[in-house]
């Protein structure tokens, strides 16, 4: 009898135990909630109306000056100041495998004009499609163009050459004028300055700036 009602209690010990550790939601609700707009705050989707806005917009535009993470600062070049173009320059320099990836990126972009020999013989060229051969960038005309005016050109485009700003990063555009830079040096251009790195540059091009 003893054990019986030993094993009885132990049940409704244990029931009990297990009753009060799952109560379910009940017991787990706080109470009254003092700020409940800090503990739900209401969510407004993009492009919707947003009363805590003056202009009523829940997009917002980023806060003048910054730059966002794993992007290049802005470069402040403009279409029309040449002069500054031809002042602009990088204190950024490329290893050999930038340098490959400069080649890579030339070949994509611009050989279908350019050819891949830099000599203006490019497949759109060759196959009939422009009267005028793009530029030569092994002639004497384009030998010692800076930097800065290469740069621009790539951003802005120039005569029939589009721009390519949207297709190529700062970065990117830089390795792609020093890989040409280091062919023109090959071809009788100015001694190449571009490539004494020996280890990777930052991808965030922040040496960019404009010369003095």
């Amino acid at each position: 009898m003893n054990k019986s009602k030993s094993i009885v209690v132990a049940s409704l010990l244990i029931g009990l135990t297990i009753t009060a550790c799952n109560s379910g939601y009940t017991r787990r609700n706080p109470g009254k909630i003092y700020a409940p707009d800090m503990t739900y705050s209401r969510a407004y989707d993009a492009y919707t109306e947003n009363p805590n806005f003056a202009d009523s917009q829940t997009s917002r535009k980023p806060i003048a000056g910054t730059v966002a993470v794993g992007h290049d600062l802005p470069d402040h070049l403009t279409e029309a100041d040449t002069n500054a173009q031809k002042a602009f320059t990088t204190s950024l320099r490329f290893n050999e495998t930038e340098l490959k990836e400069g080649a890579r990126l030339f070949n994509i972009y611009c050989a279908i004009c350019h050819g891949s020999n830099l000599d203006g013989q490019g497949p759109i060229y060759t196959n009939g499609k422009f009267a005028a051969m793009p530029a030569n960038l092994k002639d004497a005309k384009y030998l010692h163009r800076t930097i800065g005016q290469m740069y621009a050109t790539i951003k802005y485009g120039k005569n029939a050459m589009g721009s390519y700003a949207s297709q190529l990063d700062i970065k990117q555009r830089w390795m792609i004028i020093a890989y040409i830079k280091k062919v023109q040096a090959e071809n009788g251009g100015d001694a190449f300055t571009m490539g004494t790195s020996t280890t990777a540059t930052p991808s965030i091009a922040d040496t960019t700036k404009k010369s003095n």
